[in-house]
């Protein structure tokens, strides 16, 4: 599993563990830590962009199926340094997928959802509505999704692509616009301000990383290909995140109000009515249980 020892990757790791299967964490660090990563686990320090070294870590391995989270998955530090998003997002895709391939093993591709199919689309947008990112990375998620699929079909492996919607919960780091959820719950317990872009009106899809590492596992089940959203068809606005939060914290702190940033979107929300149909996931956690206990696992009383 690549991105084992990140936020979603260490509970994907979990997720496999409780399932009895022997999981072999792949990370660089570079966002990640070691101490999200069970011990049940084996663990090397690799980047994916490293093709040599990743392909020797696999192969002594010998996987039967490669999880790939690990990714650049900021979307300002895209829109700033573009080459690094294709360097990991897109070399380091494909370097997964042929070490994937040399191993016989199949790969379930960690890609976004909101991202990737732009402001135009649909709500609940289905996987079919044709992609148009706003920013880098959502273009490098898109062509990662061209290389995970075509090396499917060109080597007959069943390789799946996961659309995750916002994914939020525990060990998810309080930076970058990802992980809203942890930098206003961190922000909140420690009584400092609060900035939100898009003056709170901005919709995301948010799922909680529970259900996000389900989902990994029913891809893994099922043996065949395909692309799914991974989401539970629901908008909440920042300003109704936020509020939801701060009734957990007991807090009444007025934000600073700001435009949204180059790259990000105005509204998201996932129709996840084929993992549903076809791979018999559901989102299970609603926000309205999932961000006061993530609030509770970032400031415990």
């Amino acid at each position: 599993m690549t991105g084992g020892a990140g936020f979603i990757g260490s509970h994907v790791v979990d997720a496999f563990l409780a399932e009895g299967a022997d999981v072999f964490v792949i990370d660089d660090l570079s966002t990640g830590s070691v101490d999200n990563v069970s011990g049940a686990a084996e663990f090397a320090r690799v980047d994916i962009v490293d093709e040599p070294a990743l392909a020797e870590a696999l192969a002594a391995f010998g996987p039967d199926l490669v999880c790939h989270l690990a990714a650049q998955a900021s979307v300002t530090v895209s829109v700033e340094r573009p080459e690094h998003d294709l360097a990991v997002n897109v070399r380091g895709t494909l370097n997964v997928c042929e070490a994937a391939r040399a191993a016989g093993a199949p790969v379930v591709f960690a890609s976004t959802g909101g991202a990737l199919y732009g402001n135009e689309a649909p709500l609940p947008t289905p996987e079919e509505f044709p992609p148009a990112p706003l920013a880098p990375y959502g273009a490098s998620k898109q062509a990662g999704e061209a290389y995970v699929s075509t090396w499917g079909r060109l080597h007959g492996l069943p390789n799946v692509v996961l659309r995750l919607g916002n994914v939020y919960g525990p060990r998810q780091l309080p930076h970058g616009e990802a992980g809203v959820v942890a930098i206003f719950s961190d922000r909140l317990g420690r009584g400092e301000p609060l900035v939100v872009y898009g003056f709170g009106e901005p919709t995301r899809d948010y799922v909680h990383v529970s259900d996000v590492a389900r989902a990994f596992v029913a891809a893994a089940h099922a043996g065949r290909p395909g692309t799914f959203n991974v989401g539970t068809a629901r908008e909440t606005s920042v300003r109704e995140l936020l509020e939801l939060l701060q009734r957990e914290a007991g807090t009444q702190v007025e934000p600073d109000l700001q435009p949204l940033r180059p790259g990000e979107l105005n509204r998201s929300a996932l129709d996840p009515a084929r993992i549903e149909r076809e791979l018999g996931w559901r989102a299970e956690v609603p926000v309205e249980r999932g961000l006061p206990e993530t609030f509770r696992a970032f400031v415990p009383a």
